[in-house]
């Protein structure tokens, strides 16, 4: 019965956030888009720059932009793929980048989730308290 309920609950504040329902949720729902947003740009940009530095280096598995903006998704999902990571110098520097940028929009995620939390909270509070102060009809 209970973890149903808390599905439930899940449920309801992602319909919340999806329609913005209060000023939580739409910040929320802002932050993240834009955060989705920039990251397609990043992994759309760092495959291009990873076919351009790594398609003619000898031994690289990076050969078609296909091959490369897979390598480039996984990185920045910070998962592994069977793709080897670059041979080039500036390979090699654009996953260092992406790596950083993995690690940036998680702590950005994180925190944007513990704000959204937060202003929940406070939210839930000012609504029970105007109930509480309601007068009686």
């Amino acid at each position: 019965m209970y973890p149903a309920r808390v599905v439930r609950a899940a449920g309801r504040e992602l319909r919340h956030i999806i329609r913005a329902d209060t000023t939580a949720h739409g910040a929320l729902r802002d932050r993240v888009a834009a955060i989705a947003f920039i990251t397609l740009i990043v992994d759309l940009i760092c495959a291009v720059l990873a076919l351009l530095l790594e398609r003619h280096v000898p031994q690289t598995d990076i050969l078609s932009y296909g091959s490369a903006l897979f390598w480039t998704t996984t990185q920045l999902l910070t998962v592994s793929s069977q793709i080897h990571n670059p041979v080039s110098f500036g390979g090699r520097v654009l996953d260092v980048f992406m790596e950083a940028y993995a690690l940036i929009v998680v702590s950005t995620l994180a925190g944007s989730f513990g704000a959204f939390l937060v202003r929940r909270a406070h939210e839930r509070e000012r609504d029970a308290e105007r109930k509480a102060s309601k007068p009686a009809s």
